[in-house]
């Protein structure tokens, strides 16, 4: 008898479709050229290169220190263990965390021994609301942790007030913004930190990393040690030990292998500095090709608009783009859509969904009428892709595959 394939006939003749991706990564010219300066220099742990990345980032958002590890997670972990250190929180004391971002937000909070409470967003900008933070404030309450999502900078300045007004810490999740402004102030100069991800597809892309940055010295060292096994922080960089007098070097050799906390290693290398230095000199040039896509497809989705909310701009306030979100109106399926765009070969996501997430869904229920727009973003909003690895035609495909899908035209 003769074998059959067990290959479908009618997917084996599909028509290959393109791919466009939610993210992309482009290492130029100037980056390879730093990344082998870093080879040659035979120095891969922290150094040069991460001090200059560092102290760069700091500088664009407007904060004096600049710390970098190994991805934004890493970031938000060991800034609320140096909160909750230097300010004596409890295990169990609570952070305000909006009900709709990615799971790794509140998953800082948790694995710090602390209780993450939701707090439902706007259904516009996506940003936790202020008007419904204080609702949720208790006597265990400690810090907020406003999310940008997409690149689209929260309404600080009332977070801001009632942090102050209530005695709360302030963690900015910067993970999916940097550069942009809101009423003329860089994003990540607000609170107490600010954390930056470096992850493939975000805004400075560097395969793994994140950073964080503030104003205040006395945290950025605590935070250094944290993401160094909780090493004494006279010895944190293997030359730390460089170019010392005797009686320095003796007190820095008595130290240097003591463990002051209970830490982690989430250390970065000179290589992910290196082509972290590469995409801030070209910063510019990406962010304005994220912007220029973006407006293209507010342009040509605009006729779908009683069909699909396209995102909006908060007043005075830039957005980074760092991806493309849609939410779709009553009436229209968004998993029929999203199926449909991806047999095209346009990559979607779920815009964040945390709340319904099963691992949540058993530590804490169903939380769905609690958080009424968090919930229908579950049911109705995706994105796609807004990088800068796009080309036009791709974005044009995107477009034309949207009305397809509609029964218009474009």
């Amino acid at each position: 008898m003769q074998a059959t394939s067990a290959v479908n006939p009618s997917e084996s003749s599909r028509p290959a479709v393109p791919r466009i991706g939610v993210g992309g990564c482009q290492i130029s010219e100037r980056g390879k050229a730093l990344v082998m300066q870093v080879l040659d220099s035979n120095r891969l742990s922290a150094g040069p290169m991460m001090d200059r990345f560092e102290k760069e980032i700091a500088r664009l958002h407007g904060r004096r220190h600049g710390l970098m590890c190994n991805s934004g997670t890493s970031a938000l972990q060991i800034a609320l263990a140096a909160l909750k250190e230097r300010e004596g929180w409890s295990d169990g004391d609570e952070v305000l965390v909006p009900a709709i971002t990615f799971i790794a937000t509140s998953n800082s909070v948790l694995f710090n021994h602390l209780t993450p409470v939701f707090v439902d967003v706007e259904p516009d900008y996506f940003g936790v609301d202020p008007a419904q933070i204080e609702r949720h404030i208790t006597p265990r309450t400690r810090a907020i942790m406003p999310v940008h999502i997409g690149g689209q900078i929260c309404d600080m300045d009332p977070i801001l007030e009632i942090a102050k007004r209530r005695n709360l810490r302030v963690v900015e999740d910067s993970a999916e913004c940097m550069f942009v402004r809101y009423h003329g102030r860089p994003v990540g100069c607000f609170g107490d930190i600010a954390c930056f991800s470096t992850y493939v597809a975000h805004i400075v892309t560097t395969g793994v990393g994140g950073v964080c940055v503030s104003d205040d010295g006395e945290l950025h060292v605590a935070m250094r040690s944290w993401m160094n096994h909780g090493r004494d922080s006279i010895y944190l960089r293997i030359d730390d030990d460089q170019g010392l007098g005797q009686q320095q070097l003796h007190e820095v050799v008595s130290r240097r292998f003591s463990f002051v906390r209970l830490g982690h290693s989430f250390r970065a290398t000179e290589m992910e500095a290196a082509l972290g230095l590469a995409q801030l000199e070209e910063r510019e040039e990406a962010q304005a090709r994220r912007t220029t896509i973006a407006r293209r497809y507010d342009a040509g989705l605009a006729d779908l608009s009683a069909q699909l909310q396209l995102p909006a701009v908060r007043p005075d306030t830039e957005h980074a783009y760092m991806f493309y979100p849609i939410v779709t109106r009553p009436g229209v399926s968004r998993d029929r859509l999203v199926e449909f765009l991806e047999d095209r070969g346009i990559e979607t996501r779920y815009l964040l969904p945390l709340i319904n997430q099963p691992v949540y869904r058993k530590l804490f229920g169903d939380l769905d009428k609690q958080y009424p727009v968090a919930a229908q973003l579950n049911r109705d909003a995706f994105y796609i892709g807004c990088h800068a690895g796009l080309t036009e035609q791709d974005v044009e495909y995107v477009i034309d595959c949207m009305h397809e899908f509609f029964g218009t035209k474009a």
